[in-house]
């Protein structure tokens, strides 16, 4: 999928399945900005293989969680690109626990980030691409955020709300031609998942039809599909990549 002469903002780019999406999206000739909140030497590193592809990478600092933050990525994207054509929305944390021990501080701050700065990201970049008449929004949601997830009840909330604001905001800009879409993916083999002990790995496993973990780049894959002209009748879709968890 040629992306040749397009621009795109992936945030949360640094690492795990976004620093998967950006290699993805320079690969196939993108020019790409990754935003990190506080790994530079990750976020340089990823830039430089980036770059490797012959096109322009940026990484850049910044806070989903706070509009000034927001802003001045944007303003950087538009000093060093002349369209901003692909943002994918990929920042998230998690702060897992039972809702009876849940600190109300951990319920807040998954929601900023995971919640919040879809919303800021999105609303940074949309009037751009309106003016344009042309743009490709994906938003990375979760599989728990469409079945919920025992002792991640703010991560799933947040997720759902990815779910519910990507449908929103696709029947409104649609007549703009810009496409909104989410990706859910299940469980990803990365840094969030690595830390789980191997019982709990292999019980997940178990209701996971392809009995296995998916990898960063089965993500990517699909954002490189989502934010190529070949989707350009899809709007408004939440796509699992799970294999199968959520059936």
């Amino acid at each position: 999928m040629d992306l040749r002469g397009k621009n795109a903002i992936v945030t949360g780019g640094s690492r795990g399945i976004g620093k998967a999406i950006a290699l993805e999206l320079a690969k196939n000739g993108a020019n790409v900005l990754v935003n990190y909140t506080s790994n530079k030497a990750a976020a340089e590193a990823t830039v430089k293989e980036m770059e490797s592809y012959n096109v322009k990478a940026y990484a850049v600092q910044c806070n989903v969680t706070k509009s000034d933050d927001v802003k001045n990525m944007i303003k950087i994207a538009e000093e060093n690109f002349e369209t901003i054509d692909i943002l994918v929305n990929n920042a998230g944390i998690t702060k897992d626990n039972l809702l009876l021990r849940m600190k109300e501080e951990d319920w807040q701050q998954v929601m900023e980030v995971n919640l919040n700065g879809v919303f800021l990201c999105t609303k940074a970049v949309i009037r751009k691409m309106m003016k344009q008449k042309s743009g490709k929004i994906i938003n990375i949601s979760s599989v728990v955020g469409i079945t919920g997830n025992a002792g991640q009840a703010n991560y799933s909330a947040s997720k759902a709300g990815v779910i519910g604001f990507t449908k929103s905001v696709a029947k409104e800009v649609a007549t703009k031609n810009i496409n909104v879409n989410a990706i859910a993916p299940g469980f990803i083999d990365t840094d969030m998942t690595a830390v789980l002990s191997e019982d709990i790995k292999n019980e997940l496993i178990e209701n996971i039809p392809l009995r296995r973990y998916g990898q960063p780049e089965d993500v990517a894959k699909l954002v490189l599909f989502l934010s190529s002209d070949f989707s350009n009748y899809i709007t408004g879709q939440i796509i699992s990549v799970d294999g199968g968890m959520a059936i």
